[in-house]
């Protein structure tokens, strides 16, 4: 029987069910509603409830306005299994066109190139606003690199996260990111670090707690492709059972983009770190640093292979996953990059704005 549903969306929860909505629009209004999917219910007479719920809210209706719809109008016995109001609210925000899926954006994935960490780290600022003006689609990037540096969030002190002698003795450059989060001792070949360039409307109505592990699905599907079982541990921390393994920042920029970074250890120098980094023993204690350790290497140790061929493996997951083409680092940008690294990234005024 045709229904007349004029409006279809499917959201799959990180770690969860696939939630659907099948809506019918007329004159700006939801008239018809069906909230379907692989998830579970109790009791059966509560999905008339997420139906009448979603039914006369406003087509231009924001997440917040259907999640609370949907929690007010369950019946008070009702119980979801891998789901909840937050994902029906996303599907919901799916089929009326305001979030979309990761199948709704062309993606390009860019190689590493071997940059100055600087130039890596305003290559963040600069791709972030062309995908925001639609002249790059969304984006991942890996970095590289084969100088030394720091790179600090952007609302760390200076002083309390770096011994600036001790850093100056290894040659080693503080750089300030745009983003949050903490230190990334950076070393050439030391750590995995990519950037995720992605419009604000894919990550609609999430949280940045939710938007994390939504966002890395692809590469924890890379690393149990090759045996290791990786899953985050609140907030922005990426673990195994041996330990944490990386972490990610984020930053939500105007334009509607989204800028998503991850840096993973692959073999790094404990000790000179530890030197360099003004950082507690409670701190590092879930790093799996004894004090005998000289390096923290548990991608290398878990991976058993190569960082190039690590970096493959993920490059790999993340094309065949979402369809993404071949992107690449134009003259222009690098210029772009170039310029904004001395202009900003290397001015002592932006990397001390916070002592």
């Amino acid at each position: 029987m045709d229904l007349g549903y004029t409006h279809h969306g499917e959201y799959k929860v990180v770690g969860g069910k696939l939630v659907v909505a099948d809506l019918r629009v007329e004159d700006g209004v939801i008239t018809a509603a069906s909230i379907n999917g692989d998830f579970f219910l109790e009791p059966d007479e509560a999905l008339e409830d997420l139906n009448a719920a979603i039914i006369g809210l406003p087509e231009n209706v924001e997440h917040s306005v259907v999640r609370e719809a949907v929690t007010a109008g369950l019946r008070s016995d009702a119980v979801m299994f891998g789901f909840d109001a937050d994902a029906v609210a996303r599907v919901v925000r799916r089929a009326l066109g305001h979030a979309t899926a990761w199948a709704d954006h062309s993606w390009q994935v860019i190689a590493p190139t071997t940059l100055p960490i600087a130039q890596n780290v305003a290559l963040d600022e600069v791709i972030a606003r062309q995908v925001a003006a639609g002249t790059r689609p969304p984006t991942l990037r890996f970095w590289d690199w084969n100088d030394s540096g720091v790179v600090i969030g952007s609302f760390q002190s200076l002083r309390n996260e770096v011994d600036a002698q001790a850093a100056a003795e290894h040659s080693i450059r503080v750089v300030r990111r745009i983003s949050g989060g903490g230190a990334m001792f950076m070393e050439a070949g030391n750590c995995i670090t990519y950037s995720l360039y992605l419009p604000g409307s894919l990550v609609d109505g999430m949280s940045f707690a939710d938007s994390y592990p939504f966002l890395d699905t692809w590469v924890m599907e890379a690393l149990a492709s090759i045996g290791i079982q990786a899953h985050y541990k609140p907030l922005n921390d990426i673990a195994t059972d041996a330990g944490k393994i990386g972490g990610a920042a984020q930053k939500r920029l105007a334009g509607g983009v989204v800028l998503h970074h991850v840096t993973m250890s692959y073999d790094i120098d404990a000790e000179k770190m530890l030197q360099v980094l003004r950082i507690g023993r409670e701190k590092i204690s879930d790093k799996g640093i004894a004090s005998a350790v000289k390096r923290v290497d548990p991608l290398k140790r878990q991976a058993a292979m190569s960082r190039e061929a690590l970096i493959g493996v993920m490059m790999e997951t993340f094309s065949a996953k979402y369809a993404a083409g071949v992107g690449e680092l134009d003259a222009a940008t690098l210029e772009s990059a170039s310029t904004l690294a001395q202009e900003k990234f290397l001015d002592d005024a932006w990397t001390a704005r916070v002592p």
